[in-house]
């Protein structure tokens, strides 16, 4: 994910770093070392009921401290939030020996500056993380899925619009490309919808988002086994094809239709908050989909590639308004640039 870093004599690990450090149940909060795995760290909270939903490509092998370093999202992001909204705070160490907290354990922390939410998304180039703390969700007693193909991108949109303007509250909303489609099963233009809750909550929104058209509804393993390989498209793409590259790119919720029409291989959006996805097999043609994404307004990377792929490519074309801010952050925390040298898309 992202840029290379530059090749350097001493290399520092949390692998070792695994503990659960403080984990209160009844406050909903835990804090752990950020080398402990994220699945490994979800399978201890489900025997609370108890959850962080920040689901992504290599999921099951992604370390806590890797997760909120990539700033990972996944489909739950419209009802569960992001990695921003779940972290209350943070152990980070500095270059000059520093150990740094930041925020607490506590859900609702207004005092101070929180600086550990520089470190989400700073792919380890400004601090390394030690420990997080994480604000903890409820784990739903059931969640269903329901699956609706159309032959038309339009169409698709149409009910994704009506499943976000009415009364339904999904956890998860995607849409999948025909291609993509075909690749997990489907056909068309694919809406998945997911919904959570009591049983009593599940039954009403599959009643009212029967209204959308004809629908499949999946069994508990077929949900499960949905959401698994929507997770595995990326890996299993690159394990595949080694020099491919996948491209997100972030809209507006009313563009990502568009977005998700002009991917021509497999595609897919969150459709609920405005990201698209696009796996090309070929450097080039990832960069001409960034280059036009650049040109419509729209903020892109180079999300993933293989070595040979990322060397080749442009990950950051358009770093935006607030790009020279990253950089003075950048010297205040690592003045001689000695942390991750390029591993933020090339650029930083």
């Amino acid at each position: 994910m992202a840029g290379s870093a530059a090749e350097s004599e001493i290399q520092i690990s949390t692998a070792r770093m695994r503990r659960i450090l403080q984990y209160e149940p009844r406050d909903l909060t835990v804090s752990v070392e950020a080398g402990m795995p994220l699945a490994q760290l979800n399978a201890e909270l489900a025997r609370n009921g108890q959850m962080i939903p920040l689901d992504g490509p290599y999921g099951d092998e992604a370390t806590v401290g890797g997760v909120i370093g990539a700033n990972i999202n996944g489909a739950r992001r419209k009802a569960c939030g992001t990695a921003r909204d779940l972290v209350i705070g943070m152990k980070f160490a500095t270059l000059d020996g520093k150990m740094v907290d930041s925020g607490g354990m506590v859900v609702k922390n207004v005092a101070g500056l929180d600086m550990g939410k520089l470190m989400i998304g700073s792919f380890g180039t400004l601090a390394a993380i030690v420990s997080v703390n994480f604000k903890l969700l409820p784990r739903p007693a059931m969640a269903r899925t329901t699956i609706f193909a159309f032959e038309d991108l339009r169409a698709a949109l149409e009910a994704r619009n009506a499943a976000l303007c009415g009364a339904l509250n999904p956890v998860a909303l995607e849409m999948l490309n025909p291609v993509l489609s075909a690749q997990l099963g489907f056909k068309g233009f694919t809406l998945a919808i997911q919904f959570a809750g009591n049983e009593g909550v599940i039954e009403r929104s599959l009643r009212e988002a029967a209204s959308f058209g004809p629908g499949r509804l999946l069994s508990p393993e077929d949900d499960q086994r949905f959401w698994n390989a929507l997770q595995l498209v990326t890996p299993r793409f690159l394990e595949k094809f080694r020099d491919g590259a996948v491209v997100r790119v972030s809209t507006s919720i009313g563009e990502c239709g568009e977005a998700l029409g002009s991917v021509d291989g497999p595609g897919h959006a969150h459709a609920a908050s405005g990201i698209v996805r696009g796996w090309f097999t070929r450097p080039e043609a990832a960069s001409r989909f960034l280059a036009e994404a650049v040109k419509r307004g729209w903020k892109g990377v180079v999300e993933f590639s293989s070595g040979s792929a990322r060397n080749a490519l442009n990950l950051w074309p358009e770093p935006g308004g607030d790009f020279a801010i990253m950089k003075e952050v950048k010297r205040l925390f690592d003045p001689d640039n000695l942390l991750n040298r390029g591993r933020l898309y090339g650029r930083i």
